[in-house]
């Protein structure tokens, strides 16, 4: 019934035919729709599209990011769906200077490789060679320089072994301060103790030392030197107490120091 009319089922046919010539319209236009999809899909997935265009390496300082692109195994042929992120990771994470590595992807057609690497903690001298030694305790023989490094100390007179990886452990407990002020170390073993060593600040400071209470005694350091004249230096001797013996020959007696730190 319309407007309290009868409407006869002959009326009533053409606006069904319509309702279901646009119903069917729709339901055509969504099966084009999804066939063009899957069509242009199928294009982009077989076609220079899909595959890596751009590789991006951020965080490395040590490793070159030509090294960490070939570890990957990631090129301009490989499709970028078919990545694997965890393992490309794994893979990274295998060179001795990579702690984590993350591996993501960017669209349409970017890879990208974010690194951390082991902090350097020092240099070890070898035959006019310096190598970095890393805070796992590895040492980078393919990344050695000719140039003096001044961002690190440089370890002279060890030998690779037990002496060496004691002297990395103390070293990875200093504190970045501490660790700065450190100019040279120098291992002079005596017939009493293998573990002996002398360092060279940068302030103009030596400081005799054992390796097996050098991070302890060694935190002392800054509270140490506030006790004494920066103008006149020597040597300050941590192998048993803090002693400190100036350069100049009028102040050899010596002055003992107060083991204290610093709050």
């Amino acid at each position: 019934m319309e407007n309290g009319k009868i409407v006869s089922i002959e009326e009533r046919i053409p606006k069904l035919k319509e309702q279901r010539r646009k119903k069917a319209n729709r339901r055509l236009i969504m099966m084009l729709m999804l066939f063009f999809t899957l069509i242009l899909c199928i294009v982009y997935f077989q076609s220079p599209l899909s595959k890596v265009r751009t590789i991006l390496v951020n965080g490395n300082e040590t490793v070159s990011s030509d090294v960490i692109i070939d570890r990957s195994g990631i090129t301009t042929d490989t499709n970028i769906w078919k990545i694997n992120k965890e393992e490309t990771a794994a893979k990274l994470e295998e060179l001795s200077e990579i702690k984590t590595a993350e591996v993501s992807v960017s669209l349409p057609n970017s890879a990208n490789i974010y690194v951390n690497e082991f902090k350097k903690l020092a240099y070890l001298s070898q035959e006019n060679k310096f190598f970095p030694v890393l805070e796992n305790g590895e040492i980078i023989q393919n990344g050695q320089t000719d140039d003096i490094p001044v961002n690190a100390p440089i370890l002279f007179g060890f030998e690779e072994g037990e002496v060496l990886d004691g002297m990395v452990a103390s070293l990875e407990t200093l504190s970045d301060d501490i660790l700065s002020s450190i100019s040279e170390i120098h291992h002079y073993p005596s017939e009493t103790d293998l573990y002996r060593i002398l360092l060279y600040m940068n302030n103009g400071f030596e400081v005799n030392a054992t390796i097996r209470s050098f991070s302890e005694k060694m935190e002392l350091y800054p509270s140490i030197i506030s006790q004494l004249d920066l103008t006149k230096t020597g040597v300050i001797d941590l192998e048993v107490g803090p002693y400190f013996k100036a350069h100049e020959v009028e102040e050899a007696e010596g002055i003992e120091l107060e083991e204290k730190n610093e709050e």
